[in-house]
C-alpha cells in the first residue's frame, strides 16, 4: 500500500477536524439559540456559554479522532485550554463587534465568526496542542 502524502494526510486530518467541529458547532449553536431566543440573553454572553460547551465537545473527539495525540492529557489539557482560550477572546471580540458596534443579527455574526476561529484552533492545535 502507497504511503498518502503530506498533502492527504492534512486534507483527512481537516476533513476529521471539520467534522469534529460539526459536532462541536451544534452544541454551540443549540446552547446560543437556546439562551437568546428562550431565555432572553444577549448574544455575546450566550455564544460565550456555547464556545465553551463545544469546546468540551471539541477536546474530546479532536484529541482521538482528529490527531490521535499521544500526548498525556494533563500537558494536552492546558494546551487546547490555551488555545480555546484565544479563540473565546476571538469570539467575543468579533461578535462584540458585529452585534454591539455594527448591530448586525446574532446568527450571521456567528457563522463569521466560527470560520474565522475555526482556521486559528486548527492551526494551533496541528502546531503546538496535539503535535
Amino acid at each position: 500500500m502507497t504511503a498518502l502524502s503530506p498533502f492527504h494526510r492534512l486534507s483527512r486530518q481537516f476533513a476529521a477536524f471539520f467534522g469534529v467541529g460539526l459536532a462541536a458547532a451544534v452544541a454551540h449553536y443549540g446552547l446560543l439559540i437556546l439562551l437568546v431566543e428562550g431565555g432572553g440573553y444577549h448574544p455575546v454572553p450566550a455564544t460565550l456559554a456555547g464556545y465553551i460547551a463545544g469546546g468540551l465537545v471539541s477536546y474530546v473527539l479532536n484529541r482521538r479522532h482528529t490527531y490521535q495525540s499521544s500526548r498525556p492529557h494533563r500537558e494536552a489539557t492546558w494546551r487546547f485550554a490555551a488555545v480555546a482560550f484565544v479563540g473565546f477572546l476571538l469570539t467575543w471580540f468579533l461578535m462584540h463587534a458585529f452585534t454591539v458596534w455594527i448591530g448586525g443579527p446574532y446568527l450571521p455574526a456567528q457563522v463569521i465568526t466560527t470560520g474565522v476561529v475555526m482556521l486559528w484552533s486548527f492551526l494551533a492545535h496541528k502546531i503546538w496542542t496535539f503535535a
